[in-house]
């Protein structure tokens, strides 16, 4: 009996009186519950809005290319390494076998084709993207900061246009130059700068234009409005139409110039493997597109929730956001779009321009220190099968 009553004196002494494990079951409870409530709070609260991209406009079917070369990076080699900052797009003369690229550092370099030597020529003070070769030996800029300009053959900085119908460009960014003149431009997005390209991905609204600008009359026109980060813009070797890209919906549109079809827009090229920057025609009946950078799973998922963006918006404004671009590269295409190569390689991030010269393909990039340049005799995309 004596040993009984010790045995149930010890283990009604072990047990915690009801109110004390009432009080760690609450403790428990908001462990568990205030950080949950504390982001929905900090949720509702952010003012940052975003829209829904126009989902039924992405192209559902994956892109068949018949042929690619998925390890560019190997046989390439590094123009200009060490030299260049940024070098973003390319612009080739061939009458003195010279390509012009814009740098980081507002510097527009010239490097020369057949022995890689690179010239330091004119810096614009702002961070030059988009280049074009003009009719009488200029060199056309789309400057990020400082709007559409023009270089003259002696190095001569002139500001062609910084505004159309009032709002100012914010983010000038792809350009090219007509036989007759005419110039062709995007202002990526009127609301962000290069510097906060993020947040109009983030936001999900068109902000961006495609314009012309005459230089005989110095006017500006707006062709086409509210666009979602209108990009490189190529003029059709016919000269009746012209192809840009809207980096955010992974596609290129043909714009018409002339003809019956003048001021319409048309599909060109839709669902591409990556995010497109420039596009570049190489004369041989065929357009290059960068692609800065391959669709992944993350990257679909961001597209076409707004709440994933929101909350991403939220971690940047305290925590910069890593960078998820990876397998860059270009995708050659006929002039009526049909997918023809694909040159590209995991390791390769923010290629924003291809231009094909002779038997090789140059490639820039907004972030790399050179250009990158792929023998296509010796490196050729082999047949998918």
């Amino acid at each position: 009996m004596a040993t009984d009553s010790g045995s149930a004196s010890v283990s009604n002494s072990s047990q915690s009186p009801p109110g004390r494990r009432s009080l760690w079951s609450s403790y428990s409870f908001l462990w568990l519950v205030a950080p949950v409530a504390t982001a929905v709070l900090l949720y509702r609260l952010e003012p940052f809005d975003p829209a829904p991209f126009p989902i039924d406009e992405l192209a559902a079917e994956a892109m068949v290319v018949p042929s690619s070369n998925g390890r560019m990076l190997e046989g390439s080699e590094k123009v200009g390494a060490g030299l260049l900052a940024g070098p973003e797009d390319i612009a080739y003369d061939p009458g003195s076998q010279v390509i012009y690229t814009g740098c980081g550092d507002g510097r527009i370099v010239r490097v020369r084709v057949n022995d890689s030597t690179v010239e330091n020529w004119v810096n614009t003070g702002g961070r030059p993207l988009g280049l074009a070769l003009g009719p009488n030996n200029e060199i056309i800029v789309a400057d990020a900061l400082k709007g559409l300009l023009k270089l003259t053959e002696a190095g001569e900085v002139k500001i062609l246009a910084v505004e159309a119908e009032g709002l100012k460009f914010k983010l000038t960014d792809g350009v090219d130059v007509a036989h007759d003149g005419m110039i062709y431009f995007t202002d990526a997005s009127y609301k962000y700068s290069l510097a906060e390209f993020k947040w109009d991905l983030l936001e999900g609204r068109p902000h961006g234009r495609l314009l012309s600008f005459d230089p005989s009359t110095q006017k500006i026109q707006i062709l086409v409005p509210h666009l979602y980060f209108p990009n490189g813009v190529a003029v059709s070797p016919d000269q009746t139409s012209l192809i840009f890209c809207e980096t955010f919906m992974r596609r290129c549109k043909r714009y018409y110039l002339q003809g019956e079809k003048k001021g319409r827009v048309e599909k060109f090229v839709e669902n591409l493997p990556g995010m497109p920057d420039n596009i570049h025609y190489d004369g041989e009946g065929y357009f290059w597109i960068a692609l800065a950078t391959a669709n992944t799973y993350p990257s679909n998922l961001v597209i076409r929730y707004p709440v994933l963006r929101k909350i991403m918006a939220m971690v940047e404004k305290f925590i910069r956001l890593p960078s998820l671009e990876k397998d860059g590269g270009v995708l050659e295409v006929d002039l009526e779009g049909t997918p023809i190569a694909y040159y590209h390689d995991p390791k390769l991030s923010m290629v924003t321009s291809g231009v094909k010269i002779g038997n090789h393909l140059y490639c820039g990039s907004v972030i790399n220190p050179y250009i990158l340049r792929l023998n296509l005799v010796k490196y050729p995309a082999i047949t998918n099968t």
